[in-house]
């Protein structure tokens, strides 16, 4: 055990020079800079996401994974276009490139798809990693190029198969039939590290419809990406959903699949409901991990460097 910082003091002078270019890429664009509570009524539904706990006068509250549902909140009040650099807890990995508390930066533009989002993503991180502009790739097109195998059409035979092929064929249940526990498993494993000597960015968009979380489908296609550089991924994306009734639709589901999971139901954010009744205007948002991006930019070998205090000495 050591009290000395997981940082250098040299490594954190240099975060807050990144930090405050940061914040100056935004304020040169005319967004408005907000905070939103860390501790909050709900939580997420995501399968994939545990939110942490916090007791308040014997009360339970969500720590959050995320400020999205409150920015979601402001953009509707009519804030206009707003970011927010966050502190964000989840109940996840611990690793090299994973600590349960870390920093979010997190932006929503009005009247923009993701593919404009993508232009913006791609100047951020031109301006911090001092990169080549970004690469885009749809996500058929990375496992065709890959896996010589259309993630939308194949069957859960070439799917076992492409597993075989990469000798990832013990991984899953014989018996599985989740199509995309096949795709995050061949994303993870074999498409993601096939990118990662590209010494540039890379965004893959168009996502199947079952793994659209909360951006908008259209054309059979999940309107969000995913950002990856070095074999990292970066950041999320998504031309987001407006309707409310669809996204009460997406809460109930993914209920469904956490109690056919055996894990604990999440109530709905009846907060964002509400906002989007009120109507949420034309948007698109990313949320892109900071401690990682220091990371990558400052050359270090994990997030651990570049934190003043990683988890083990928190």
């Amino acid at each position: 055990m050591s009290w000395q910082p997981s940082a250098s003091l040299d490594t954190l002078r240099q975060r807050a020079a990144l930090m405050a270019a940061i914040r100056q890429f935004f304020t040169e664009r005319a967004y408005l800079e907000v905070e939103t509570p860390v501790m909050a009524r709900f939580g997420v539904t995501d399968v994939y996401l545990s939110n942490m706990k916090a007791m308040f006068r014997n009360q339970s509250y969500c720590l959050q994974t995320s400020p999205e549902y409150h920015m979601k909140r402001l953009l509707a009040a009519g804030s206009g276009a707003i970011f927010q650099v966050a502190r964000v807890f989840r109940d996840d990995e611990l690793g090299r490139w994973h600590n349960p508390e870390f920093t979010l930066l997190e932006w929503y533009q009005l009247g923009i798809d993701h593919h404009a989002l993508m232009d913006e993503v791609d100047a951020l991180l031109r301006r911090i990693l001092s990169c080549p502009p970004m690469l885009r790739k749809t996500y058929q097109q990375v496992f065709l190029e890959v896996c010589e195998l259309d993630p939308f059409t194949a069957s859960l035979d070439q799917f076992r198969a492409c597993l075989s092929r990469f000798d990832l064929d013990r991984v899953l249940p014989l018996e599985e039939t989740d199509r995309d526990q096949y795709l995050f498993l061949l994303m993870s494993h074999v498409v993601e590290p096939a990118y990662a000597t590209l010494d540039t960015p890379l965004a893959v968009y168009h996502f199947p419809p079952s793994q659209a979380s909360l951006a908008q489908v259209n054309d059979a296609v999940a309107e969000r990406f995913e950002v990856y550089f070095r074999g990292v991924e970066l950041a999320n994306g998504f031309h987001e959903l407006t309707d409310v009734a669809a996204q009460a639709a997406r809460f109930a589901a993914d209920n469904r699949m956490r109690q056919e999971k055996g894990l604990e139901l999440a109530a709905p954010d009846e907060y964002l409901l509400e906002a989007l009744t009120h109507g949420l205007p034309g948007c698109s948002g990313v949320a892109l991990g900071v401690d990682r991006l220091m990371a990558l930019a400052l050359g270090t070998e994990s997030i651990a460097d570049v934190l003043a205090f990683e988890f083990a000495r928190a």
